[in-house]
C-alpha cells in the first residue's frame, strides 16, 4: 500500500518550488482576473484593450502561464478591471516569527 502524505495549502511548496509563495499569489490573482473576464464576457481583444496589453498576454493569462507577470502587474490588471485589491498585514500568533503566506485574496468591485 502506498503511503499518502497530506499536502500543505500551497501546492507549489509541496512540489518544492523555491518561489512557492509568489507563484501561489500569482495564481490567485490570475484566477480573479480570468473570472472577471469571463463574467464580464470580454473577448480576449476587449480584455487586452482594457489592460493595455496585446491579445497573446490575455491568452497566456487564460492558460495560467504565469511567467512574465509580476504580482504587482497582476494587481494593476485588477484595478484596470475596476476592482479593489486588499493586502492584509497581521502580527503572528504568540511564539511565532513573521512569515509570508497567501491567504484569501479579496477582489471587490469599485
Amino acid at each position: 500500500m502506498e503511503k499518502i502524505t497530506r499536502g500543505t495549502t500551497n501546492v507549489f511548496a509541496d512540489l518544492g518550488f523555491a518561489d512557492a509563495i509568489e507563484r501561489q499569489a500569482k495564481l490567485k490573482l490570475v484566477l480573479a482576473i480570468n473570472e472577471i473576464i469571463r463574467t464580464e464576457k470580454f473577448t480576449q481583444i476587449e480584455a487586452a484593450s482594457k489592460l493595455k496589453v496585446n491579445q497573446p498576454k490575455i491568452s497566456a493569462l487564460a492558460n495560467y502561464k504565469l511567467e512574465g507577470f509580476s504580482v504587482e502587474r497582476l494587481m494593476h490588471f485588477l484595478t484596470a478591471l475596476d476592482r479593489d485589491v486588499e493586502i492584509s498585514i497581521t502580527k503572528p500568533k504568540k511564539h511565532r516569527t513573521g512569515s509570508t503566506r497567501v491567504g484569501e485574496i479579496r477582489v471587490a468591485s469599485t
